[in-house]
């Protein structure tokens, strides 16, 4: 419980909660763009 407490009531806290927010939101965008790389790619291949 301590280290919940710690995360969103110290600064080092919050700023490892921005950068680990920050990674799944980067992460999930990647996956996204790649998903949509290699749909286009795959229908490409295809014709």
């Amino acid at each position: 419980m301590k280290a919940i407490q710690d995360l969103f009531s110290t600064d080092y806290g919050m700023m490892s909660f921005v950068v680990i927010a920050a990674i799944v939101v980067v992460s999930i965008g990647a996956y996204v763009v790649l998903r949509k790389k290699m749909d286009e790619s795959a229908a490409n291949t295809k014709d």
